[in-house]
């Protein structure tokens, strides 16, 4: 389930002790599929990762990214359907903006240079953005990891939002690293519209300042004019000494005809 692709490894190699074969199909061991991984590759990812990372999972937390999450975890395997590479990822669906996480990525050392590493992570981060509408991807890397740091930075677009202090278990120092999808920036961008106009008005063009306060100005002066106009027909009023209806009635009167 899911689109696999191929990717070209590196040549055989071919000699005494080498087991190889020259001949047809000799080709067949530079080419390394990119698919989504299933139950049945987990046992090989986790082979995998001993082989590559110091930081090492337990079989049932392989079993919990693939259960909940079976579109994100990737694989690349060569021509035997051996595990050279993987890419073990989730969702982080209760945080405030829903995005994805990677957890571990590892390529075998025969297989590194290749490419295989961003082409695990590009199909893993798109299922994130296509299926799980992920704002963002985040990961962490360790800080004296310069070629995994690299990747990340350079080829894929992540950017360094933070460094957590003691991350890893021999207590290095962890680079937290975050790659925006869509959605993501498209936020940034609403909030940041939005905070704009909270902060100030919206600019007026030029020779508009004018224009925009005299309404105010007009606004002001009616309000004035309609006081001094009550205030007189108060005065006469009480010299016609007219009763209290009439006498209101008098002052709207007046006061409609001087709105015409």
């Amino acid at each position: 389930a899911g689109l696999a692709f191929w990717a070209r490894g590196p040549p055989p190699v071919h000699g005494p002790g080498a087991g190889g074969a020259v001949g047809a199909g000799a080709d067949d061991d530079s080419m390394v599929c990119i698919r989504p991984a299933t139950v049945d590759d987990l046992y090989g990812m986790q082979a995998c990762n001993l082989c590559c990372l110091p930081e090492n999972y337990h079989m049932k937390y392989y079993f919990y990214h693939i259960l909940s999450w079976p579109q994100l975890p990737q694989v690349a395997v060569d021509h035997n359907n051996k595990i050279v590479g993987y890419v073990l990822a989730k969702m982080e669906e209760d945080a405030e903006s829903p995005h994805g996480h990677i957890t571990s990525l590892a390529v075998l050392r025969t297989h590194r240079k290749l490419g295989i590493a961003s082409k695990l992570m590009q199909a893993s981060m798109n299922v994130m953005e296509e299926t799980f509408d992920a704002e963002y991807v985040s990961l962490h890397v360790r800080y004296t990891n310069r070629a995994a740091f690299t990747l990340y930075s350079q080829t894929l677009g992540f950017e360094i939002h933070d460094i957590e202090k003691g991350y890893y278990a021999d207590k290095e120092d962890a680079y937290d690293m975050r790659k925006m999808f869509a959605k993501g920036l498209a936020k940034q961008e609403a909030d940041r519209l939005k905070k704009k106009k909270v902060d100030r008005p919206l600019a007026v063009k030029d020779g508009d300042d004018d224009a925009s306060k005299k309404p105010a100005e007009d606004s002001k002066e009616e309000k004035k004019d309609d006081k001094k106009e009550e205030k007189k027909d108060d005065a006469e009023a009480k010299e016609d000494g007219e009763a209290g209806g009439d006498a209101e009635a008098k002052k709207k009167n007046k006061r409609k005809k001087g709105k015409k």
